[in-house]
């Protein structure tokens, strides 16, 4: 648990933040039929399911939620989603993840989906730590926050709670 004096986001704030961004990926695809939206295993892929539950909710777009597993000790090694790769071919997709820190994660989700062709290819995430080693950039975010790079920005999925904090 956290003390509440490291709390980035409370949970209303992340509800606010994750109905945003829904709304700007209603934007960004608003002549689309169909969007994928594809989670980075674990956290990555619960605010994706929290995303394509609003968008769902305010669009008549079809959400297709997909899962990726990326394994963040050794990126370059293979990386495999829950559909099939003809399933989002010539699709608009969006890649989800909780935190943007260095973009390893993100870049090598980014690479892996770039060997399908796409009609559209987004970025989203809640929290931006501006610290990226990667020329990747988040094109959806709930805040961006500068931190040092000790600190670590951890999300919290819980049932009824969600919140972002400091360690």
């Amino acid at each position: 648990m956290t003390d509440t004096n490291n709390i980035i986001l409370n949970n209303t704030q992340v509800e606010q933040k994750i109905r945003r961004i829904a709304f700007q990926i209603y934007e960004s695809n608003s002549k689309e039929t169909e969007v994928i939206i594809a989670g980075i295993a674990d956290n990555g892929y619960f605010l994706a399911e929290k995303i394509s539950n609003v968008l769902s909710e305010i669009s008549p777009i079809k959400v297709v939620l997909c899962k990726v597993f990326i394994n963040k000790k050794n990126p370059i090694s293979p990386i495999t989603t829950s559909i099939n790769s003809e399933e989002y071919q010539n699709k608009a997709l969006v890649l989800v993840d909780d935190v943007l820190n260095s973009g390893t994660t993100l870049i090598y989700g980014v690479k892996h989906f770039l060997e399908v062709p796409l009609k559209r290819f987004k970025t989203a995430v809640l929290v931006n730590r501006n610290h990226k080693k990667y020329p990747v950039k988040a094109d959806f975010k709930g805040i961006s926050l500068s931190t040092s790079i000790k600190e670590h920005v951890v999300v919290e999925f819980k049932t009824n709670e969600t919140i972002a904090y400091l360690t």
